[in-house]
């Protein structure tokens, strides 16, 4: 009876509400669940054995998770791109810079570059548009810690995989072989907990300067400019920081480090698009799909060179 309801409840599922939850109830009770749908203002929940209907008016809170049974990769959202952060607690940016380090990239093309993070362990990156903008030719490179100093590893096979001009993003895919999975960083879910005030951290490679950490807090989480909306932050963001990440004090990523304002008598001015934004990006790759027949894609198509011999003459068999 159970797998007969399961199925029919499919039918109609929502992308927007699978995943693993953690509802809290107001009689002080929890439970941990696939929600499968949502109807007639209940919540369906598998709990692996047992399909549950838990109506909204006895939810105190509910709030994603990770399976306990998710592949590693993948996010509560069931996203095999990303990875959501589980909660977590604050720790120094000192203990966190050799964790998240080996996840942070620097994105080199012909005619500049920036930073980016690895976002899955097959080496899914993300970051800027405007660092690639106009280019095919990429290359990133991954810092890894050795037994007694710092690899660079450079990947010349980059592929564009989706981009955004008005949002901003792009998400690269490094499609050389390598001996071992990819370290990554997990997104922030929904931006949760994310204040004026809370301090925030960047690793990136400023002018080129690689692994260079930075610090700052957010000054106000939702600053809207040119019709893009950012987290506003005195965290040194400099050329060369763009596409890289910005994390909270639990590791996560809260934003993708953008641009600052430069002017006289202006410090501390920093701009990062928020992780909200990126999710609704990387959920909906297909809307952003990089085209390579795009004339602004960085493709050129040359005329091949006429026959010799005069014009409308035929070529002799």
């Amino acid at each position: 009876m159970r797998l007969c309801l399961f199925s029919g409840l499919l039918l109609g599922i929502s992308s927007a509400l699978q995943g693993f939850q953690a509802i809290e109830l107001k009689n002080g009770a929890s439970l941990r669940g696939e929600v499968v749908i949502e109807r007639s203002g209940s919540y369906y929940v598998d709990l692996g054995f047992e399909l549950v209907k838990v109506p909204k008016a006895f939810i105190a809170s509910m709030h994603s998770v990770e399976s306990a049974t998710a592949a590693p990769g993948t996010s509560s959202e069931g996203n095999m791109l990303y990875q959501i952060a589980q909660p977590g607690d604050d720790r120094s940016i000192r203990d966190w810079i050799d964790q998240l380090g080996e996840a942070v990239a620097l994105v080199q093309t012909p005619t500049g570059l920036g930073s980016g993070f690895v976002i899955n362990k097959d080496g899914y990156v993300v970051t800027n548009n405007h660092v690639i903008a106009g280019e095919h030719r990429i290359s990133i490179t991954i810092f890894k810690e050795g037994e007694r100093e710092l690899n660079k590893i450079s990947y010349d096979n980059v592929r564009i995989v989706a981009t955004s001009a008005e949002l901003d993003l792009a998400l690269l895919k490094i499609d050389s072989e390598v001996e071992e999975p990819f370290k990554i960083v997990s997104l922030a879910a929904a931006d949760q907990g994310l204040r004026e005030g809370q301090p925030v951290f960047a690793i990136g490679s400023p002018l080129g300067l690689d692994r260079t950490v930075s610090e700052g807090i957010i000054s106000v989480a939702n600053r809207v400019i040119g019709g893009r909306l950012y987290l506003q932050t005195t965290t040194q963001i400099n050329p060369g920081n763009s596409g890289g990440p910005l994390f909270n004090l639990r590791g996560e990523v809260v934003g993708v480090n953008n641009m600052k304002i430069a002017a006289v008598g202006a410090e501390g001015l920093g701009f990062s698009i928020s992780s909200r934004t990126l999710k609704s990006f990387l959920d909906n790759l297909e809307a952003y799909a990089f085209d390579p027949r795009n004339p602004n894609a960085g493709f050129r198509y040359l005329t091949p060179p006429a026959i010799s011999g005069t014009e409308g003459e035929q070529p002799e068999d």
